[in-house]
């Protein structure tokens, strides 16, 4: 199998948080919190433009109870839910997948990114951006 993620799917060789017909956490081998968790489609979808709305909504309400989970049993101050979707974002796994990471006020590390795109569009993104959603 070429998917990392469906093969631990499959073979049951995950560290389980939650386990449903459309959406799984599990914990990543190498985490970067205590508790980091990460929340997938048990079906495999590349992207979040590849994933059906309702698959994409039942994964995210998985993730609101993981995030949810985290404040009540290891007593975070917050989470970060990070996702890479697509060739430009530097996806490293082809299997739609959020990290929801527990944060806490003192823990010494920063997941924003430090610096500035490069990228430069003419006329106004934001306006374009409005455009595109509305219709």
């Amino acid at each position: 199998m070429d998917c990392v993620f469906c093969a631990l799917i499959q073979a049951d060789s995950a560290r389980w948080v939650a386990r449903g017909p459309v959406a799984l956490a599990f914990a990543p081998l190498t985490p970067i919190a205590p508790g980091h968790a990460l929340v997938v489609p048990a079906s495999h979808f590349a992207d979040l433009f590849d994933t059906p709305p309702e698959v994409l909504a039942e994964t995210m309400a998985l993730v609101r109870r993981v995030a949810d989970a985290m404040r009540s049993a290891l007593g975070a101050d917050g989470v970060n839910v990070l996702n890479a979707s697509g060739p430009g974002s530097e996806q490293s796994v082809p299997h739609l997948h959020f990290h929801v990471i527990p944060r806490w006020q003192d823990d010494g590390f920063s997941t924003w990114p430090t610096g500035r795109s490069q990228r430069r569009l003419q006329d106004d993104p934001i306006a374009r951006l409005a455009s595109a959603v509305a219709g």
